[in-house]
């Protein structure tokens, strides 16, 4: 996905990673990484989306390069790293919420980090808000987008119908290879497609799947971001894997996150919530949920605005949120 237009005054300058590498990060996972920026500035991780949609190089540009140390990385199965969850053969059950929190806290302490800032957008925000609980004493900040925490409401507005109120041809289009006497349980559906070995059934159901997401989550339609997402590689990866996840509760007690937020887990930890007030995808009420539960973080609606980073009202507070924390 190419960066926006409307993008080039609000994010900072594009640049190359000055070091990569992979995580071996146990079970026959590599998990790629990246660093930019300046090597001897704040540490910040980015925590991409999905789970399973991998990062991009517009993703580092959301740090000052002089300030920050920038560390990307791929989530198991997805992106660069390896096995690829669109091999029909790749072993998922390696794949949990903890295993990523585990990858993280490894990558931090094979980089020598003592704390770093953690950045993430949707299901980046529910990974992020886990890690934080786990281990809040090495987060210095949070700054998260589109707040997901895998609660049962939250996966029924998008993925079991709620969301057809809005979209109802887009919709149809995530229906069609669901047959009618599955359409009760569509994540249970297209786990049975997505898992069957034969591209000619995984294939278009990860597709439709993704294609749902794709057209959703921008205010306005982006074709360009639909095309990008549904290339049959990245779209059976991303599929397999969110659906993965979305049938398991992201292996999470229900209301986890909040509840562990309202709990006090988050005390102390200064932090930004960024959230698009016509957001279908991840709707405010999370977000808001999270709000009450933690008020550390500042509280910021962004009227003009679904889902996406990459909407200008979005993109921007994120920056502002970066800047602000820089220097502390």
């Amino acid at each position: 996905m190419s960066v926006p237009a409307a993008l080039a005054d609000i994010l900072y300058p594009e640049i190359e990673p000055y070091e990569t590498g992979f995580l071996l990060a146990g079970d026959g996972q590599r998990v790629f990484w990246e660093q930019s920026g300046n090597p001897d500035g704040k540490p910040v991780v980015f925590l991409h989306g999905g789970p399973g949609g991998g990062t991009a190089p517009w993703h580092r540009r959301f740090f000052d390069p002089e300030a920050y140390r920038i560390i990307l990385f791929d989530q198991r199965g997805c992106g660069r790293s390896t096995p690829h969850a669109s091999d029909p053969a790749a072993e998922l059950r390696f794949n949990t919420t903890w295993h990523l929190v585990a990858d993280l806290e490894l990558l931090r302490r094979n980089f020598g980090i003592a704390r770093w800032q953690v950045f993430g957008g949707s299901w980046g925000s529910t990974l992020a808000l886990a890690y934080a609980q786990s281990h809040p004493e090495v987060v210095s900040e949070l700054v998260l987008r589109g707040i997901f925490t895998l609660r049962r409401h939250e996966l029924e507005w998008f993925y079991e119908g709620g969301a057809a109120a809005l979209f109802p041809d887009l919709w149809e289009d995530y229906l069609a290879p669901v047959p009618v006497i599955e359409r009760s349980r569509m994540i249970e559906a297209y786990h049975r497609l997505l898992t069957d070995p034969d591209p000619a059934v995984h294939v278009p159901a990860a597709q439709a799947w993704t294609r749902w997401e794709a057209s959703t989550v921008t205010l306005r339609p982006d074709p360009e971001l639909v095309d990008a997402m549904t290339a049959s590689e990245s779209a059976t990866a991303f599929a397999r894997i969110e659906n993965h996840y979305f049938l398991h509760g992201g292996w999470l007690r229900e209301g986890q996150l909040i509840a562990d937020a309202a709990a006090g887990a988050l005390r102390g930890i200064p932090g930004v919530i960024v959230q698009g007030r016509y957001d279908a995808c991840t709707p405010p009420m999370t977000a808001w949920d999270l709000h009450r539960a933690w008020p550390d973080a500042e509280f910021v609606m962004v009227d003009d605005a679904g889902h996406s980073a990459a909407e200008p009202g979005i993109a921007a507070a994120l920056v502002a949120a970066t800047d602000r924390f820089a220097a502390s």
